[in-house]
């Protein structure tokens, strides 16, 4: 059980100073109790239930993000890249249901993300970026659009976030846009006075023949977006206030809206229960009417059964998993009516110690979720089991995707293992398998489960050590590691950066 409201448990504290200080009367303190209930119905008590496919109404929205050497300019606080980078963050905010695909474009154009409704997912990558890895440092609004008309044939809403550059073939890029078929929508970064650029040094960029070089917003963003019958916005005072501008923006695009599947989280609700115990308390202190309960209680019965059940074989999968009958728990949990997170991270696991590892890997794949430390899990019990099946290639690419999300020594240290592994199969040369991320909980998980059943996303670590022998016995802080949201993403691969760098030339005046 989880609550999605908790900031309402502090109405408890008057509550339970009144309870403490109160005058012992039965009418008071059962007063206090029905408050107490009322709150925590306030906070919405939920069990979490699988991920289900949706069909919901969104938008198709291309994020563009200059990441030009231009875009460095101080003349928007702090930059003009910071603030293009705040104002994302604040719209992805905004926009919480749409289809969002983010795109940071020099001379190249480069895909950050692909369309997602995981909007946490285009922030990480969004933070990782780092402007200063890149090489290329013109402008290109040609390629971009270039690019843009090989995505896909759907109608696209496009938010460019640009100074503009030194391009000036306004009717070139009209035709682009509208080959594209997309809706522009112009955030132009910068000022028609310009400033200069700042080095590394703190010295002002000067071009080849030593003058000053002032960057300006460029005004073909504004002939461009008018000829388009698109939208052209200029950076308000803050980020938020920008976003707004261009949520507002994208609002009048109401007939671009589509339906799209989404997996989206759903709860089985409980507030009813201590609604239901206040309206008992109640009735029992100031009425007579106590026997009219019995239709309260049948009303909301029925809703409750079916989870009694599946919380039945759930406790029935976890004890037959500590029992090493696989078996037993793979029946347990196929007879779940609705399946949770823990319920298919324990499935895959079973199949795991079952060596059915092709089947492990299809359903830890098929598991949902917006947390990072689940998704490290179940990318590194992946490569575990493409390392049995000795498919190295896959493996390596799973334990990348661990490291992408953030540090983890044992994926680096299978990483490595991998490589040697792949060109010496053999077992008589020694080799150890790759280490299980957690292998000592193997034999606990089915009790930490059992403990904590109802527990959400964030707080699930079943799954982790459920593959490969282990080297070695494992530290019991490896569990606050995978739990650490303080652990800082990994940046992005080189692999990035010689994308956007492709064919890159030593330009004289890229600004």
């Amino acid at each position: 059980m989880t609550l999605l409201y908790p900031s309402f448990l502090w109405l408890l504290l008057p509550l339970a100073l009144l309870l403490w200080g109160s005058s012992r009367k039965l009418m008071h303190l059962v007063h206090l109790v029905i408050l107490m209930l009322i709150v925590l119905a306030l906070c919405r008590p939920v069990q979490e239930e699988a991920l289900q496919e949706t069909s919901i109404e969104a938008k198709d929205i291309i994020i563009a993000l200059d990441v030009s050497y231009s875009m460095k300019a101080t003349d928007i606080t702090p930059t003009r890249y910071d603030f293009a980078k705040e104002t994302i963050s604040a719209l992805l905010q905004e926009n919480p249901a749409d289809n969002i695909m983010l795109i940071a474009f020099t001379t190249n154009p480069l895909l950050l993300s692909p369309p997602t409704t995981d909007h946490a997912l285009i922030n990480v990558a969004l933070q990782n970026l780092n402007p200063e890895f890149i090489l290329t440092k013109g402008t290109s609004l040609k390629k971009l659009f270039t690019k843009l008309a090989s995505v896909n044939k759907r109608h696209k809403n496009l938010i460019l976030m640009t100074d503009g550059g030194e391009e000036n073939d306004v009717e070139t890029l009209t035709t682009l846009v509208e080959q594209s078929d997309i809706s522009l929508i112009t955030l132009a970064l910068g000022t028609t006075q310009g400033t200069t650029i700042d080095k590394k040094d703190g010295s002002a960029l000067k071009d080849k023949d030593g003058n000053l070089v002032v960057s300006r917003i460029n005004p073909l963003l504004k002939r461009l977006s008018s000829s388009v019958n698109g939208t052209y916005l200029t950076a308000s005072s803050t980020p938020q206030m920008t976003a707004e501008a261009l949520g507002d923006a994208l609002n009048t695009y109401e007939k671009d809206t589509q339906n799209i599947q989404k997996m989206q989280r759903h709860y089985l609700d409980l507030y009813q229960l201590p609604l239901l115990f206040a309206l008992l308390l109640f009735l029992i202190v100031h009425t007579r009417a106590v026997k009219y309960l019995i239709i309260i209680l049948t009303f909301f019965g029925f809703q409750a059964q079916a989870s009694l059940i599946d919380d039945y074989h759930l406790h029935k999968a976890y004890d037959t998993y500590k029992a090493n009958d696989f078996n037993g728990t793979k029946l347990a949990l196929k007879s779940i009516h609705t399946p949770s997170l823990q319920s298919q991270i324990t499935l895959g696991n079973v199949y795991y110690k079952m060596r059915a590892f092709k089947k492990a890997i299809q359903t830890y794949k098929s598991i949902r979720s917006t947390s990072t430390q689940i998704k490290q899990q179940l990318y590194y019990n992946i490569a575990n089991a493409y390392v049995q099946l000795e498919s190295y290639s896959e493996a390596k690419v799973y334990y990348t995707k661990v490291l992408e999300l953030g540090v983890d020594e044992d994926a680096k240290h299978n990483l490595a293992l991998i490589a040697l592994l792949k060109d010496k199969k053999s077992a008589s040369l020694g080799m150890a398998h790759p280490k299980s991320q957690n292998a000592a909980s193997s034999k606990s998980e089915a009790e930490e489960e059992k403990k904590d059943q109802t527990r959400n996303e964030d707080q699930s670590s079943s799954g982790s050590g459920s593959g490969g022998e282990s080297k070695s016995e494992k530290k019991p802080e490896k569990n606050k590691l995978l739990n650490d949201e303080t652990a800082s993403p990994h940046p992005l691969g080189s692999k990035v950066y010689e994308l956007i760098n492709k064919g890159y030339v030593r330009e004289t005046q890229p600004w």
